[in-house]
């Protein structure tokens, strides 16, 4: 299976490709950003691409791919609505009606988050815009659409958030996070459990479109 890879430098991204060069029957990652992954490997080749909303130079390297993993995110603080819809909604979008021109056979995995508002109508402004980042998704004519939304991820294998404050909590929390999961499992997730699952759904598909962190612990 080929893989094309956003965000592979936040810490979803870094567990998910983590994950994909692990596994045996993912033969190809092409890792899409606008820095390096920052790993080397036989199976995984960095495309730097600065423009997020025209893929126009690059259209030919997205022939022949079996999957699209999204792990490209922001944080809504400090964003008014119309900036969180661009980087959010309007980015997401202009990938995916990209692939599914060139590639509609493919699947197309995007991580979304818990609390998502898929009626779009609600008083929380990140869960509307990602309620109107997965809706639109799921027109697109893709072979499958997967929305995975997991709540508290848990990184295993080093990996580390690139965002200052989420490495600081982690610190905080992280002795307490593997007993909460001994003793909730469904609470939490880790990027090793998304990373598997998002494979598996790709290979295998999934029982339904929209995954919390239970559907994802038990793919």
């Amino acid at each position: 299976m080929k893989i094309l890879l956003f965000g592979a430098t936040g810490m979803i991204g870094q567990g998910v490709l983590h994950e994909c060069l692990l596994d045996p029957q993912v033969t190809e990652v092409l890792s899409v950003g606008r820095s390096p992954s920052g790993r080397t490997h036989p199976k995984l080749r960095d495309i730097l691409h600065q423009d997020f909303f025209d893929f126009s130079a690059i259209e030919g390297e997205f022939s022949g791919l079996d999957a699209c993993f999204f792990c490209l995110g922001v944080t809504s603080t400090g964003l008014t609505e119309e900036a969180y819809h661009r980087l959010t909604y309007d980015l997401t979008l202009a990938v995916a009606r990209t692939l599914s021109r060139l590639n509609p056979g493919m699947t197309f995995s995007y991580v979304s988050g818990a609390g998502t508002d898929s009626t779009e109508r609600g008083r929380v402004m990140w869960a509307r815009v990602k309620g109107q980042t997965e809706n639109a998704l799921l027109r697109l004519p893709f072979k499958a659409v997967y929305l995975f939304r997991p709540g508290v991820i848990q990184p295993l294998h080093g990996i580390t958030s690139s965002t200052r404050l989420y490495r600081i909590l982690y610190r905080v929390l992280g002795p307490i996070l593997p007993l909460l999961k001994a003793v909730a499992p469904d609470s939490l997730t880790t990027t090793e459990q998304l990373g598997k699952a998002m494979i598996h759904a790709a290979l295998q598909g999934a029982p339904k479109a929209v995954l919390e962190t239970r559907d994802i612990n038990r793919l």
